[in-house]
């Protein structure tokens, strides 16, 4: 990751879940079976150049796994 979060995500909510997530197979193969769900939500991120800003972050969750694959969506919010 170039970016390291700071604090708690806030307002999460799922864009997809189960057969509605593409990358299904590849995360089953990857870090094992589970109930996977793709979700979004706002965090503060410390960016490589020290600077803190507010953005939009997607990951990938499942239940006994764990968060997984981080994602910046740009723009970011401050």
């Amino acid at each position: 990751m170039d970016f390291e979060i700071v604090g708690n995500i806030r307002d999460t909510e799922p864009i997809a879940f189960g057969t509605g997530i593409r990358d299904l197979s590849r995360l089953t193969k990857q870090y094992g079976r589970g109930k996977w769900r793709k979700l979004k939500g706002f965090a503060s991120v410390r960016l490589l150049g020290g600077t803190v800003h507010t953005a939009e972050i997607h990951w990938y969750e499942a239940h006994g796994i764990g968060k997984k694959e981080f994602k910046l969506k740009l723009p970011l919010l401050d």
